[in-house]
């Protein structure tokens, strides 16, 4: 049976080209990140299997790749359900493992802790156009910060990174869940329903107003409440300032401190960004996992159609690892969106060393050898990036090659010249 020499379904090889971009995005990346401050860390990519299932992390809990126990652990015959022979999986996200890591090395971290992670996870997704089954992400996140300083300083590092990637004209939306918690209370909507609630909301931008309307009544919900929750998205649409619009509506329900609170971020951040981007409050952004307590934000690039990173407010989730809650927050670039819109756009890398290949005849040897590698040390040295292969008998064919991997300019060595 002859082996397989494609890669697992969801997963793909990567080829030179593509790897340069990735490799230049991880470089930008890192060096912005450093500037705000943000410090690199690294977890595994196995997580203990209860903190992967401990329904915080929405539909991705279903997408896990578990794994089996090991050796005298291991014993499927006996076993009545999959809990008694999976004891780990592949991280989901890099949140999960993240707050595991703080809360296991708290005593040697700063406080606040600011962590830049990238790494690659794994969901055992339907794979489609920019989504994997494994694929890297690339987080920011800061720990031991409560005040809305940590969404200002996460959301101007992460508008200047994709700035510098040459993003432009983008949007960053940002809402709260606690508006959206005060928004279903204030139409009396049972608590106990609020997710469904959020479920159908979070349609929003692909069935409109009357779509939502629609599936709230088939799912069973008033028609009194349902037209009271939509009545406020329709004011929403019409006001000038739809975090005022919501303070003055939701009085007694909602604390006043919020939207304050999510104006300030917006304000602040206008006025001290560096890229070109929009904020925009958007009352229908829900976000899927389930550990998100208050600020939550999304990447929206018009060329992708579909959101290419997020993030937020995660204040309680620390505490089910050690029983004290710490204030956290983060934001996520949809790397591999972000590689792929470049790779579309022909990106080309700025400021990229000359490319040189010495070609060198077959027979050419010893001394002569030396000097031709002589010669491409040095040019190493002067900052080129130098190329030595031994030349094919299909020159023309190889230069073609190393042309379409960037090579701009090729020098030839042949045995006779070598020998004057």
């Amino acid at each position: 049976m002859a082996l397989s020499k494609k890669p697992v379904t969801g997963m793909k090889d990567i080829l030179p080209e593509e790897m340069q971009i990735r490799d230049y995005c991880i470089r930008v990346i890192k060096e912005t990140y450093g500037k705000f401050g943000f410090t690199s860390i690294e977890t595994p990519c196995m997580e203990h299997i209860e903190n992967l299932t401990n329904k915080q992390g929405g539909d991705n809990e279903k997408l896990i790749f578990k794994i089996l126990k090991r050796g005298e652990k291991l014993n499927v015959a006996q076993a009545a359900t999959e809990e008694e022979v999976v004891d780990g999986g592949l991280r989901y996200d890099l949140t999960v493992p993240l707050v595991r890591y703080y809360s296991n090395n708290a005593a040697q971290l700063p406080s606040p802790f600011k962590a830049l992670q990238m790494g690659n996870v794994w969901r055992a997704d339907r794979p489609q156009r920019g989504r994997y089954r494994q694929f890297m992400q690339c987080d920011i996140d800061i720990l031991g910060e409560a005040s809305n300083l940590a969404e200002i300083e996460l959301i101007l590092a992460t508008t200047t990174t994709l700035g510098r990637l040459g993003f432009k004209g983008f949007e960053i939306r940002i809402n709260d869940r606690q508006i959206l918690k005060a928004m279903a209370a204030y139409s009396g909507f049972p608590e106990e329903s609020w997710d469904n609630v959020f479920i159908t909301l979070d349609k929003m931008d692909k069935i409109g107003l009357d779509g939502v309307e629609a599936e709230l009544l088939e799912n069973g919900f008033e028609k009194a409440g349902v037209d009271k929750y939509l009545e406020l998205y329709r004011g929403l649409a019409e006001a000038d300032n739809g975090v005022a619009y919501l303070t003055e509506r939701l009085e007694g329900v909602l604390d006043a401190s919020v939207t304050d609170g999510l104006q300030e971020i917006i304000d602040s951040v206008q006025a001290t960004r560096t890229a070109e981007f929009k904020m925009v409050f958007d009352a229908t952004l829900v976000r899927g996992m389930s550990y998100y307590t208050g600020t939550i934000f999304e990447i929206a690039i018009s060329e992708f159609g579909a959101a290419v990173g997020g993030g937020g407010r995660y204040d309680k989730m620390v505490g089910k690892f050690t029983g004290n809650d710490v204030p956290a927050c983060g934001f996520s670039i949809g790397f591999e969106r972000i590689v792929l819109l470049l790779l579309e756009s022909g990106f080309q890398i700025p400021d990229k060393p000359k490319k040189v290949a010495y070609l060198i005849e077959k027979g050419v040897g010893g001394q002569s050898l030396c000097d031709v590698i002589a010669k491409a040390q040095e040019a190493r040295k002067n900052g080129d990036q130098v190329l030595v292969a031994r030349m094919n008998k299909n020159k023309k064919f190889q230069k073609e090659q190393l042309m379409a991997e960037g090579y701009q300019e090729f020098v030839e060595f042949y045995k006779e010249a070598l020998k004057n």
